[in-house]
């Protein structure tokens, strides 16, 4: 079994910058391909950014490209998830996921954090 448990969240102004974790444990999260998802009130969930299992490889939601940088340490077992330029409709629930390959599809996960809430005030 794998836990995730993210954090970071909270309030931030329009304009603002946060940083998220997912901590991982239960396993090494070498042996998983990352990745971020949000959820925002009477919508689905949306892909953010996902990450393979060495780095080397990221992506991004046209929504978040350019202002969201998704990184990890295998060291530390810790995924992240670095915003600035945010905006109000950023504001969502953020879920980090672990899963055997990158996807944007969110089926192709097996393991989720319980999330944690980010809102963007204008």
């Amino acid at each position: 079994q794998v836990q995730l448990v993210e954090s970071g969240g909270g309030v931030v102004q329009a304009g603002g910058s946060l940083r998220l974790s997912c901590a991982v444990s239960g396993r090494t999260v070498e042996n998983y391909a990352m990745a971020w998802f949000r959820q925002a009130p009477g919508k689905e969930r949306e892909y953010v950014a996902a990450i393979n299992w060495s780095g080397s490889n990221t992506y991004y939601a046209d929504s978040v490209k350019g202002r969201f940088t998704i990184s990890r340490d295998n060291y530390k077992n810790i995924l992240y998830l670095h915003g600035s330029s945010l905006k109000p409709e950023d504001t969502a629930v953020y879920y980090c996921a672990a899963g055997i390959r990158t996807s944007y599809d969110h089926t192709h996960y097996e393991y989720w954090g319980q999330g944690t809430q980010v809102t963007v005030d204008s």
